[in-house]
């Protein structure tokens, strides 16, 4: 006869899932929208926990839909190429050259390769990107970020039949033009106007870092609207954090019921701050 090794563990366990269920129960049938950045897919062990986390964000119940970035990627990209790249306001500067590859990366490897990871953690995912069923439509930002997108329009009809039917969308942000071509637009902004659009209950921000902070580098965890536009008009906010916030600013108008500046690099955050009383990086509301 084989006898069971018991311990501590799994009366733990048990507790922790037993303390989750009201959450589980309060998300159960909501979208929640999450932005998975390039700086949070640090290597394939990230990868892999977060797509177990969304496969089982699904099993709860919950319609887990996946925008993903990769700067990181598409700047490594860049320079095997030998082109070069800035940034203005946090946003990529984006000739021909810079959108064609940037479409390669986050349309092709990575999309394919998250999608992957959720379908070998037991989900269904489909990849989309922003071009598909005319899921976003977007005109340029300014002249002088070249082919940088601003959503202007959005179909989230096939969002909603995939989520419907248990499938979980994962989606690139780069989107169709207005008179056709390429754009790309920020994965936060996308996530926001998709968050908007699904009317999503959450919208989270998963990046490299562990949310937002004041001027001497403490966690702030948790902030109104108006506290957000504080951060920015001070310069307190710079850098990648003025679109991030802006994307907050702009998700809460639409509807979205809070926002989640978070640190992708945590395993498991997207659990302790859906199924935890004390959360995860930064709450805006």
């Amino acid at each position: 006869m084989l006898k069971r090794r018991q311990n501590e563990t799994g009366w733990t366990s048990a507790k922790t899932l037993s303390e989750a269920l009201p959450f589980i129960q309060r998300y159960s049938d909501q979208t929640v929208v999450i932005k998975f950045g390039g700086n949070a897919m640090g290597s394939e062990d990230l990868t892999r926990q977060f797509a177990n986390d969304v496969v089982l964000l699904r099993q709860f119940g919950i319609r887990p839909v996946i925008v993903h970035g990769g700067g990181p990627q598409i700047g490594d990209m860049l320079k095997r190429l030998n082109i070069k790249s800035e940034f203005v306001d946090g946003l990529r500067v984006s000739d021909i050259e810079t959108v064609e590859v940037a479409e390669m990366v986050l349309s092709g490897a990575i999309n394919k390769s998250l999608v992957q990871a959720i379908n070998e953690a037991g989900g269904k995912a489909v990849g989309l990107s922003g071009k598909d069923a005319n899921l976003i439509k977007a005109r340029q930002v300014r002249k002088d970020l070249g082919f940088a997108g601003d959503p202007v329009d959005t179909d989230t009809s096939v969002i909603e039949t995939l989520s419907r039917d248990g499938f979980i969308p994962v989606i690139s942000p780069i989107s169709a033009g207005e008179q056709g071509g390429s754009y790309n637009v920020n994965a936060d902004t996308a996530a926001g106007v998709l968050a908007g659009a699904l009317g999503a209950s959450r919208l989270m921000l998963l990046t490299d870092i562990e949310g937002v902070k004041d001027k001497d580098g403490n966690l702030l965890t948790n902030l109104s609207i108006k506290d957000a536009r504080a951060l920015m008009d001070d310069g307190t906010a710079s850098g990648g954090m003025i679109p991030k916030l802006g994307t907050c600013i702009a998700a809460l108008d639409a509807g979205v019921k809070a926002v989640v500046i978070l640190d992708g690099r945590r395993a498991h955050g997207l659990l302790v701050e859906l199924f935890t009383d004390q959360g995860a990086g930064t709450l805006i509301r």
